[in-house]
């Protein structure tokens, strides 16, 4: 079954001013179908056909260049809708807040950690918050379209939040202005979908 674009759950303009329409619209209509359109031609008739996508990244030939970019594509963007909300967004509480205090003493240092991760990602990549078995929390990044549910690749765990900072990502109304845009992130984040992938994962 191949699969399908998700649906972002709310407008394309339900993020400003944080995060503009018509990269909103740019970003899940053009990027994101590609992503989803290409996974499609590249699993089609091979015994990838049917699988999860989680399965198929945990699984991945890291050589096999259309899966693992398209793959990883489909699913960062699948997530980074996501944990993003323009209402009900919720706020940091419960386990997920005593994880990220465990790990890096309060949510400003976390904050401070996670936008220096994204920040200084050269080039295109992702920023993540990963839980690992047990509920232990890590901050990293990868290049591209990697992600850490890929063998090998970085801190590993389960992704609960990731930042997209390809340029694509906030080009239009950021320029190179990249911290502007990390630090806008953290009006928009879901929380509640943050803490809900936190319990699924740990």
């Amino acid at each position: 079954m191949a699969f399908e674009l998700p649906s972002l759950g709310y407008d394309y303009d339900a993020l400003e001013p944080n995060i503009d329409a018509r990269t909103m619209e740019i970003h899940h209509s053009k990027h994101h179908q590609g992503y989803t359109n290409n996974l499609n031609n590249a699993i089609a008739g091979t015994d990838l056909d049917g699988k999860s996508i989680e399965d198929i990244l945990a699984n991945l030939d890291m050589n096999n260049g259309a899966v693992r970019n398209n793959g990883g594509g489909y699913y960062n963007h699948s997530l980074f809708w996501t944990v993003m909300n323009p209402e009900d967004r919720g706020y940091l509480s419960g386990e997920l807040k005593d994880a990220i205090e465990a790990a890096y003493g309060s949510k400003d240092e976390f904050i401070a950690a996670f936008s220096k991760a994204a920040a200084t990602r050269f080039g295109s990549g992702w920023a993540w918050l990963c839980v690992h078995k047990g509920g232990k929390v890590e901050i990293c990044s990868t290049p591209n379209q990697d992600n850490p549910l890929m063998p090998g690749v970085s801190c590993g765990g389960t992704p609960i939040l990731g930042l997209d900072v390809w340029e694509h990502a906030y080009y239009l109304n950021y320029q190179n202005r990249r911290p502007d845009y990390i630090n806008a992130f953290f009006n928009v984040i879901n929380w509640n979908e943050a803490e809900r992938r936190y319990a699924e994962a740990k």
